[in-house]
């Protein structure tokens, strides 16, 4: 999708360490070095290397500053690009059209398997041309895409997809069966213990 959009892509590294209270471990300083780190890929964290373009749309992945409207989840539009900020617009909400300025930010992933804590600075941005049904509750879209490949797997998820479209007719489904062919038709799951001490 990004290859589409004509515009100069800008690199930005990310600034990786191991944090202090484990680096007094030889063991981890020989280990996890700094290639190793880079290539962790964590649950809301940005990754090593962030490839942006001037029209490419973000998602923001920390909160930031409620009263802007810059929260966990929040889409823009990047409008530039500079060395140590990036200039977006806001795409959805109250604030829809303002720009904002988004510096970099250390973040440490909270992701228990991992066996030590590390540090990432980076913008705490990442692409978003599609977003999961988890992060699209609570915003409204005047245009929605479903792709149902599966049946949904929790009771209510098909509802809040379709909810946050303003207007139906900026709703579009595709639905596919088991053989990877179109329907019309998917089943809604539900799980019928929820119902056993009613």
């Amino acid at each position: 999708m990004n290859d589409k959009n004509k515009f100069q892509s800008k690199t930005y590294l990310s600034c990786d360490t191991i944090c202090k209270a484990d680096s007094n471990n030889g063991i981890l300083g020989d280990v996890h070095t700094t290639e190793f780190i880079n290539g962790i890929r964590a649950s809301g964290v940005p990754n090593h290397v962030l490839i942006l373009k001037v029209g490419s749309p973000i998602m923001l992945l920390r909160n930031i500053d409620h009263t802007m409207g810059l929260c966990n989840g929040t889409r823009l539009v990047v409008s530039r690009l500079a060395e140590h900020v990036v200039e977006a617009k806001i795409m959805t909400g109250t604030h829809v059209g303002k720009k904002v300025l988004i510096a970099r930010m250390s973040m440490t992933p909270s992701d228990p398997r991992f066996p030590f804590k590390f540090q990432r600075k980076q913008f705490p941005i990442m692409l978003s041309y599609a977003m999961t049904i988890n992060k699209i509750q609570g915003q409204t879209l005047t245009h929605v895409g479903l792709l149902l490949k599966k049946p949904v797997f929790v009771h209510g998820q098909l509802y809040v997809a379709a909810s946050r479209v303003t207007n139906p007719k900026g709703l579009k489904i595709v639905i596919c069966d088991e053989n990877g062919q179109d329907s019309n038709s998917t089943i809604n799951v539900v799980y019928k213990k929820i119902f056993n001490n009613l």
